[in-house]
Formats: C-alpha cells, structure tokens, sequence
C-alpha cells in the first residue's frame, strides 16, 4: 500500500512519533519496557481495528506503515477505502504478526487514526448542514507538524483546503491593515510587489470597493452577521470569490452558506475536532 501527500514525509513521520514513544534518546530509553518484558519475542497476533461510532474514516495507510515499521512481515487488510462514511461497528482494518510490533505500535497507530478520522467526521457534519450552499474551507489552525495531514483529512471530509501556509497567497488581516494605514493601501503594496492572490480581510462594509480597487483577487468577509453578509455579497457581486469567516458554528453555518458567499472558513475543524471513537483489539495466535 503506497501513500504519498505532497509536503509529507510519511517514514519520517512514523519514525519520529514511534522513537517518540519509545524514548529514544532518554535516559533508559528506545524500548517498549512493557512488551519485552511481558509478550514473548516469538508470539504473535491478529487483530482487528473498527469504528464505535458512524465516522468518516481518515488515515489507514499510515496506521499500516507503524506496523509495518517494527514489523515489515506483517500481513495488513485495509478493510475500506480513506474518506468513506461507516456506520458504527465497521471492521477497518485486520492484521496479524508480532505481537510485540503491534504492540508497540499500536498506540500512534490508534492516534492518528482517530485525530484525523475525527477531523474529518467532524468537516463531513458541517458539509451536510451547509446542504449545498457555498464551500467549506479549512484554516491554518492546525497542530504545529501535522498541517499536512490535518489538511489531508479535511479534503477527505468533503472540505477545500485554504492556503496552505504564508508562502502560498498573501492574506491581508487587520493587522496588517493597521500598519499599512489602510486595506487599499495594503493591497496595494501586495499587488506591487508581485503576489497573484490577494486575499484581504474586511470588516465592514466600506472597506469592500477600497480593497476591490485596489486589485485583492479573494475577499474575507469577518465576524459579519448574516444581513450584514447579504448585503457584501450583492456589493461584491461576483468580482471576486468571497468567504465568511469568524465565529461560524454548527447551527449557524447553514444560514451563512446561503447567504450567496462563495466559501465559509471555519477554524474549528483542525483546532477543536473531538478524536474519533476507534479501537483496536488483539487475539493471540
């Protein structure tokens, strides 16, 4: 099984969580203490990993490569395909090999399965209450080293990814509003030092045509009540791809997506997503 994401080195990632867990580098550590001195080095088992609850499954592959790391023996089945929606009690994944290897691998396996399923559960609820209107985007409010995949699992979930980080679009927030004196001004200066997409935060609505003159490509609608975005959206009209954004919740993002914006980010969707209800259990062989 091959999983490549660009920007993501998957071995380096499974190398660095497993020593992680194993306390390379610590004093007495680099080993499962529990495991070698309880499980024999010969015994073996087979397991199965399910679902408790109707997820959208995320991350099976690089559960494989954690087992596959401390065992490259192990006889793995990915029982179902990344981003599909099961209801509770669903098989995901069999496997059977060192008993030691699973394990010691079991846990970061486990975790990462259940972080990024969740996410993408979670991204899944807030596509369906949006029931057709406007796109879900995600934020940069991701957990430092994981934006890839935390990335990964909202595309999965039925979400488009925003910028990726500061190097890929400039995103003009009110911050830089401040310094600059202005959003035209601050537009401005992105435009003439050569950036292509211009994103620019507006809180109010007077700010819409300054930023628009001034060439921003994509307008951030922030912290704006739903009459308030009507209103943005019939003054925008179509010119460029505008988003609503700040403090979108669950049971109000479907009166926001209908409003007419083109997106709606939320940020929830990487910082605050429960870990999905998945387990794993083993029987000797």
């Amino acid at each position: 099984m091959t999983f490549t994401l660009p920007g993501f080195d998957l071995a380096q990632f499974v190398r660095a969580t497993l020593d992680e867990d194993l306390g390379l580098g610590l004093p007495g550590g680099g080993h499962d203490v529990t495991s070698e001195s309880v499980i024999p080095a010969e015994a073996r088992f087979s397991g199965v990993m399910d679902s408790r609850d109707p997820i959208v499954v995320v991350g099976l592959p690089i559960a494989a490569a954690f087992f596959r790391t401390l065992d490259p023996e192990m006889e793995i089945e990915v029982l179902v395909e990344e981003g599909a929606r099961v209801p509770g009690g669903t098989d995901l994944m069999r496997l059977s090999g060192n008993a030691r290897a699973m394990l010691t691998a079991e846990r970061s396996a486990l975790n990462t399965v259940q972080h990024l399923s969740g996410i993408a559960t979670m991204t899944r609820t807030y596509v369906d209450a949006m029931a057709g209107h406007a796109t879900l985007l995600d934020t940069r409010k991701t957990i430092p080293g994981l934006r890839h995949l935390e990335k990964y699992a909202t595309r999965m979930g039925g979400a488009k990814n925003h910028r990726m980080g500061l190097w890929d679009a400039a995103m003009i927030k009110d911050n830089h509003v401040l310094v600059a004196g202005g959003v035209a001004e601050a537009v401005r200066r992105a435009r003439e030092a050569g950036v292509k997409d211009i994103i620019c935060e507006v809180d109010r609505i007077d700010q819409i045509e300054p930023a628009l003159a001034a060439g921003a490509s994509h307008l951030l609608l922030d912290n704006m009540d739903v009459p308030t975005l009507r209103e943005a959206v019939a003054l925008i009209a179509g010119r460029v791809p505008s988003e609503a954004s700040g403090g979108v919740r669950l049971d109000t993002i479907a009166a926001i997506a209908a409003t007419g914006v083109t997106y709606v980010s939320v940020g929830r969707l990487t910082q605050s997503a429960p870990a999905a209800d998945i387990g794993l259990d083993f029987t000797p062989l």
